[in-house]
């Protein structure tokens, strides 16, 4: 599972002309502005979301293409960020001319596409990749276009064409928001209306910061109000006047920009959080930290990642107005986060059900901590990391440094029943040119005090918002290397290389195989999950690796390894899983010095491998072959390898599996308790496959030598690993490493198995097996997976 991207499904995409949406879609297109005659100075795309439930388009993006694409054409893209609210807008801002007199509202995002003003085709995507596809057809079928519309006679459409725009109007889908994906039918040429979130058509001299027209004294309303005792404001929807506070941080980048502010006159509720944050778009409020403010807007709830999620929400002030009363005023002391005041208990328990209208119980569980204090200053001191720094400038640290400590320092995930309460995102909000983040490794310490407002995520949920961070200190991690194998053991590894393709950069490959040659020991036999074909990610038919494959052997050769030999199977076109386009596959690489490959002819990417005697032994029909690649439960997800190989004249078969990602399933700090895993099913289903392959394996052959290797995508305590290991079939190796060192993956905080190497009574026994530590631990990671290794000696 390649940095999964996954535990927690946003709203779920539609096949553009399907079905017609029933929230988030496309409003409203502009491309006249700026033009001769325009009056609007800006082209723009306008969104609505006519659900009942806010809409995460944290990712999405905006897209544009000619109205007639020839071969080169290309997708021009304007990413996204927020959230739509329930029943409102969201504005796009695109190029802007040189004519016109009035300025757009306050946009929600900004790009810079320069569209036709009469004719051309924009869809709403779910992701930020380019669109690939150049026909309606080919736009169809793309399961990332949310909604997608075409005018003035645009080749890529809905249905028919909608009527062409000119530069005094829009297409305009209308107060219904009729959505039939027929674009024709959907939409009509009228007078730009553009509109975001912060309501507004359009104003010749815009005022930046309103400021409200009540007399500036404070409101009946104060923060612990509208937060109340519950995940969810008994004020929702309603309009707040004059709510009074400190400004407390401020978000000045992207597209969901605002502040935090916290009243410094607390009720005696420990359940109420005296913090709000006030959602400004894309508009950077003019307000600094310590500014005495009174707010007036719009409360509302915000589910990071839709609510389909099962993310809980954030409690927010939208469509603000403020007025600043004084500057330079103390900000509000921080609450101390520690083992003293962080519960043990992670969450309460609703047998799957929510837990947003239930009372908190901030002194008894961890989630109702953090929430109680949702939007907060909260604080943290010498602060121990257990998550290395992303390319998006976040860490976890820990709050509670005595629980389930891993070997480097992180915090071991060892049971569904205890997720590690103590767990912490931080991020900054400090400008990165004068306060780079800290690029930490597990086992790192962020020395002396952390400190900023708490806020919710979708990836990672609360986070702590650094308004100061602490001083980095070394932890001293490094790299581990195994040692090599000795003549007569037979090492077999596996390693995921997270979508390995030749546009990869050439220094990926030689870290790759530097991690290969040098940490690992040179192994005999390497299963490499997630190599991608020949074309990456673009999706044009290609299925064939060897490219990949002899660019990464290449490496090897470089690095000072041997010329690695390659088998695998083509997987067909686009039916297993992973990133679009990608075809991701597990191949065997293995060193023709040492091991042998038994070759038998007709394995293919739907031909099933069986088990037959021969010579007295176990032996596959086919070699390389796929376990029932037929099967129901391998359905957009890889298919196992399975090869034999002969090693000092002694068969060894060897079966390599990447199952499904954990993608949909909810998230541990979801708002149902527990989380529901909705992916293990297939997963299960996959273990079972395997698990009878073996059966029948070791029922001909119960002295055989096989090694059961991969990306399982699941934890050594699942009902999918139960399944794997079921009647001694085999036995996981990773149950023989110390508690602290059973880990290869590290996700939201928590250091935990996903990949596994498993055995055969046959030679479980004196196994030498090692989970060798380069990747998951370190900010400057290769792949998001640490590879792992075992040395045995296969027995006649």
């Amino acid at each position: 599972m390649a940095a999964t991207l996954a535990f927690g499904a946003l709203v779920i995409p539609r096949v553009a002309g399907a079905a017609p949406s029933s929230d988030a879609l496309i409003a409203e297109v502009y491309g006249g502005g700026g033009n001769s005659g325009a009056t609007l100075t800006q082209d723009f795309v306008e969104l609505a979301n006519r659900g009942s439930q806010p809409v995460s388009v944290d990712g999405w993006s905006v897209q544009y293409l000619s109205a007639s694409p020839g071969p080169t054409s290309k997708w021009q893209v304007t990413k996204l960020a927020g959230g739509i609210a329930a029943g409102s807008r969201y504005l796009v801002a695109e190029a802007k001319g040189s004519g016109g007199t009035v300025a757009l509202p306050t946009p929600d995002a900004t790009g810079t596409i320069s569209m036709s003003a009469t004719a051309g085709t924009v869809a709403l995507v779910t992701g930020s990749d380019a669109l690939t596809c150049l026909t309606a057809a080919d736009c169809a079928a793309d399961s990332r276009v949310r909604d997608l519309v075409g005018f003035g006679g645009a080749v890529v459409r809905e249905g028919t064409s909608a009527p062409a725009a000119t530069n005094s109007t829009s297409v305009n889908r209308g107060a219904g928001l009729a959505d039939t994906d027929d674009n024709g039918a959907d939409f009509t040429a009228a007078t730009p209306t553009p509109t975001g979130s912060g309501g507004g058509s359009g104003d010749p001299t815009p005022t930046p910061t309103p400021t409200p027209t009540e007399t500036p004294t404070p409101g009946s309303v104060r923060i612990h109000d509208i937060q109340g005792t519950t995940r969810i404001s008994p004020d929702g929807a309603k309009s707040v006047t004059n709510v009074p506070g400190i400004v407390t941080g401020v978000r000045a980048t992207g597209s969901s920009r605002g502040f935090w502010f916290q009243d410094p006159q607390p009720d005696d509720d420990p359940r109420t959080s005296e913090g709000l944050f006030v959602f400004t778009g894309s508009s950077t409020p003019a307000v600094q930290p310590g500014d005495s403010v009174l707010v007036s807007g719009t409360v509302s709830e915000y589910y990071p990642g839709g609510a389909a999620s099962g993310n809980q929400s954030v409690t927010e002030l939208t469509k603000p107005k403020w007025t600043v009363l004084s500057s330079g005023n103390a900000l509000p002391a921080p609450f101390a986060l520690g083992p003293d005041t962080v519960p043990s208990a992670y969450a309460p328990d609703a047998a799957g059900g929510s837990i947003e209208s239930s009372a908190l119980q901030p002194s008894t569980y961890a989630l109702d901590l953090f929430e109680s204090l949702e939007g907060m200053r909260v604080r943290v001191d010498d602060a121990p990391v257990i998550a290395p720094a992303n390319e998006y400038d976040e860490l976890w640290v820990t709050t509670r440094p005595a629980d389930h400590r891993s070997a480097h320092g992180g915090v071991i995930y060892s049971s569904y029943a205890d997720p590690n309460s103590g767990r912490l995102e931080v991020t900054t909000l400090l400008p990165d040119s004068a306060h780079p983040f800290p690029q930490a490794n597990v086992g790192d310490v962020l020395t002396g005090t952390t400190e900023g407002p708490l806020d919710y995520v979708s990836y990672g949920g609360y986070e702590l918002q650094a308004t100061s961070l602490g001083t980095l200190h070394d932890g001293g991690l490094t790299p581990e290397v195994t040692r090599k194998q000795k003549n007569k053991e037979l090492a077999v590894a596996t390693y995921n290389v997270e979508n390995l393709a030749p546009s990869d950069a050439q220094s990926k490959f030689d870290r790759l195989a530097n991690g290969v040659v040098h940490n690992l020991a040179t192994p005999d036999i390497v299963a490499l999950e997630e190599i991608q074909d020949n074309s990456g990610a673009v999706d044009d038919g290609t299925v064939a690796a060897d490219v990949t494959l002899r660019k990464f052997v290449d490496a090897v050769v470089a690095a000072g390894g041997p010329r690695y030999r390659w088998r695998e199977i083509d997987p067909v076109n686009d039916a297993d899983g992973g990133q679009p386009g990608g075809n991701i596959r597990v191949a065997f690489l293995f060193n023709p010095d040492r091991v042998s490959f038994i070759d038998r002819p007709g394995g293919n990417s739907t031909t099933a491998v069986q088990v037959v005697k021969d010579h007295g032994k176990a032996g596959l029909s086919v070699s390389p072959g796929r376990v029932d690649p037929g099967n129901a439960a391998w359905t957009d997800s890889r298919k196992p390898l399975a090869g034999m190989f002969e090693f000092h004249g002694h068969r060894v078969i060897v079966v390599a599996d990447h199952f499904n990602s954990k993608g949909g399933d909810q998230s541990l700090h979801s708002r149902f308790q527990p989380p529901a895993r909705s992916s293990e099913v297939q997963r299960g289903q996959q273990a079972t496959v395997v698990h009878g392959f073996l059966e029948n394996l070791l029922k001909t052959d119960r002295k055989a030598n096989v090694v059961v290797v991969g990306d399982f995508n699941d934890y050594q305590f699942s009902p999918a690993l139960r399944t794997l290991t079921a009647g001694g079939v085999l036995h996981d190796l990773i149950a023989d490493l110390p508690l602290a060192e059973r880990y290869s993956y590290v996700y939201d905080g928590n250091s935990q198995v996903l990949d596994h190497i498993l055995t055969s009574p046959r030679v479980s026994g004196g196994a030498d097996y090692d989970v060798v530590h380069i990747n998951a631990e370190f900010a400057g990671q290769t792949s998001d997976h640490d590879p792992q290794v075992v040395r045995l000696r296969p027995k006649g």
